[in-house]
């Protein structure tokens, strides 16, 4: 299987996301922005960090880069597509996702380790996932998606709400919503569940070491999905 995660400036999750590829059985490479084709690819993962320095909004800069052209016309081939963090906003940003990500409830920057309950298991990323509940890490100043009303509703009749805050037993509360997220939503699908954008980063929960292994559990399920 191949993948490319694509890199801007000021992405900081890029290698980690490359190892975490990899270890998993990913023939990886790495994108830079500015070139205008991808390369052969089963996933193209938008990474997380800071592009652009989160100058104007939060992905807004990287969603004009040169590559995003290929990437769309990847994603609306059928390709998987995945954004993580940063790359969440630029989804959003690039029209791929609806509605925003918007600062911090609080205005701080907010980095721990936190629960996120599956809503939708119907799709590549989590058919046949061993956990309902996974413990992943966020770190972002911008993780409070907003939508309107009217794309709420739209998400919601679709099943496109990928991934709720919750705690350790599943249960989905406000006093769980690290950021003030809408209802607590942590990541979401397009309509036809290729696309995948999540604030939590899954790359950095590989490893006993890394203060936790449940991302080795979403890389797993994927590239056996792949595989299928």
């Amino acid at each position: 299987m191949n993948s490319s995660v694509i890199i801007f400036p000021g992405s900081n999750c890029d290698r980690d996301m490359d190892v975490a590829l990899k270890k998993f059985g990913f023939k990886n490479k790495m994108v830079w922005h500015n070139d205008s084709k991808l390369p052969k690819s089963d996933l193209v993962v938008l990474p997380g960090g800071f592009s652009y320095g989160d100058y104007l909004r939060c992905g807004s800069m990287a969603s004009k880069s040169k590559i995003i052209e290929s990437v769309i016309n990847f994603a609306k081939s059928g390709g998987l597509l995945m954004g993580i963090c940063n790359g969440f906003q630029i989804l959003t940003e690039s029209g791929l996702l609806p509605g925003v990500l918007l600062r911090n409830k609080y205005s701080e920057f907010i980095c721990k380790n936190i629960f996120v309950k599956i809503n939708n298991t119907e799709n590549s990323y989590f058919k046949n996932i061993k956990k309902e509940t996974l413990e992943l890490h966020i770190a972002h100043n911008e993780g409070n998606y907003f939508c309107s009303n009217n794309q709420m509703k739209e998400i919601e009749d679709n099943n496109q709400i990928a991934l709720f805050y919750c705690d350790k037993n599943g249960e989905i509360s406000e006093k769980f919503n690290p950021n003030g997220a809408s209802k607590n939503i942590a990541g979401i699908f397009n309509k036809e569940k290729n696309i995948l954008g999540m604030m939590p980063h899954p790359e950095r929960m590989i490893d006993a070491y890394l203060s936790g292994e449940d991302g080795s559990i979403f890389f797993e399920n994927l590239v056996n999905n792949l595989k299928q």
